[in-house]
């Protein structure tokens, strides 16, 4: 099989990329390794989209507005227009669009349906890349595929690594750490308001204090979701300190099972200790826990904490910082950092690009950043525009025209506007 253009990772990242590629002219192939696309969406149940709108400066009273054009507006207007989505809420200085996993894999599904020239491999993973060939894995059975531009939408920088491109990861006791979020049925919306929650979290702290419960449930957050009667928590792990490593499949293996131990034993104790969790249960499982960080492929610039910070412009930007820098270094909760000037960071195609592989683009996690700066550009709806910007790109050098960052943002105003 022959494409122009491959894109390994189905998440949200992978999905924009792919489709843009499309879009542009290019057959492109999107490999995934789950059942469904999403990625962190569907397979690790993460319930909301930040990085969508742009920040407000401190104290702003302003109606979120979208920070992006293209494919990210389009999909977060779709998923609400759907009913898989509602607000966005502002919390404190950011905005957010709650949404349900199962709506965004669905309008995931429709767009692919709705754009030619694109394939979808699912249950499909990589076994072997070099040069134009990559050998991919479904339950045993091999197929080799070429292609002339690749897009590293995995996370994990798994194309890239099998590539040979050069990449870099933080230091395991600083990384990200990764968060556990399952479903809960069977709670009144009234333990979910502010104040409940606010108690259950002085109760959670009192429990933890006595030993009743461990000390990873400290940081247990509870979110209402759109079907009535359940809501998402979210557990922060601490994964094993400076032993925690999310390539690792010992380490992954413990922190499945270690997640879904601690979830039994917190539904537990809301039930026998909670009003209005009596008759409360475990609804759903991720496919996986919520990794935040591992690897990032190394490209032509690596965008620093110092660049989201001063709000830096750049010549070839192709898409834009929204959100603050998300430390969770710790399970005990986020350390923000905000820019200090009010100002969105550009995000340029050279990051998007392998700095020794002019054939590999890269998007979501994975792009070229620092750790400081990936804990803002991880999230969402940065990986919806970061990955259109990089299908686009290998789209166009796939299809041997000009793929630098004017033509990407003439490209992406041309989709819009057909759109």
């Amino acid at each position: 099989m022959e494409f122009d253009v491959l894109v390994a990772g189905g998440g949200s990242a992978g999905l924009a990329a792919a489709v843009a590629a499309a879009r542009v002219g290019a057959r492109t192939l999107l490999v995934e390794r789950h059942g469904a696309l999403g990625g962190m969406v569907s397979a690790a149940l993460v319930h909301s989209i930040c990085g969508l709108y742009r920040l407000p400066a401190k104290c702003e009273s302003t109606p979120p507005a979208l920070a992006h054009a293209g494919f990210a507006a389009e999909f977060s207007i779709r998923l609400l227009a759907a009913g898989g989505a509602s607000g966005p809420v502002r919390m404190g200085r950011v905005d957010v669009l709650l949404q349900r996993p199962t709506a965004f894999a669905q309008l995931a599904d429709q767009i692919v349906r709705e754009t030619p020239r694109l394939n979808v491999r699912l249950h499909t993973e990589l076994l072997a890349a070099e040069g134009e060939s990559v050998t991919l894995l479904c339950r045993g059975q091999r197929e080799s595929v070429r292609a002339a531009a690749f897009v590293d939408a995995t996370g994990d920088a798994a194309l890239a690594v099998l590539r040979g491109a050069p990449c870099e990861q933080a230091d395991r006791a600083r990384l990200q750490r990764p968060a556990f979020i399952f479903a809960l049925a069977g709670v009144p919306a009234a333990a979910l308001d502010d104040t409940a929650r606010l108690q259950l979290a002085q109760l959670l702290a009192r429990a933890v204090q006595a030993g009743a419960l461990p000390a990873d449930a400290l940081g247990a957050h509870l979110r209402a979701c759109a079907q009535e009667g359940e809501a998402f928590v979210t557990l922060d792990l601490d994964g094993g300190g400076a032993a925690y490593d999310p390539l690792d499949p010992h380490c992954l293996t413990q922190l499945e099972t270690a997640g879904r131990a601690l979830a039994g034993q917190l539904t537990d104790f809301l039930r026998r200790q909670v009003e209005g969790f009596a008759h409360s249960y475990v609804a759903a499982w991720p496919a996986r826990v919520g990794v935040r960080e591992s690897r990032r492929v190394m490209g032509r610039y690596r965008v620093e904490a110092a660049d989201l910070e001063r709000g830096a412009a750049f010549a070839d930007a192709v898409a834009v910082s929204a959100w603050p820098m998300e430390l969770r270094e710790t399970a005990r909760g986020p350390r923000w950092r905000f820019p200090t000037n009010g100002q969105p960071c550009d995000i340029p195609l050279r990051a998007l690009q392998a700095r020794d592989d002019a054939a590999l683009f890269m998007a979501g996690r994975c792009l070229s950043c620092s750790h400081e700066a990936q804990a803002a550009l991880r999230v969402i709806g940065t990986c919806l525009a970061t990955g259109e910007a990089a299908g686009l790109a290998a789209g166009l050098q796939a299809l041997g025209k000009p793929c630098d960052a004017n033509a990407v943002n003439t490209a992406r105003a041309q989709l819009s506007s057909r759109g």
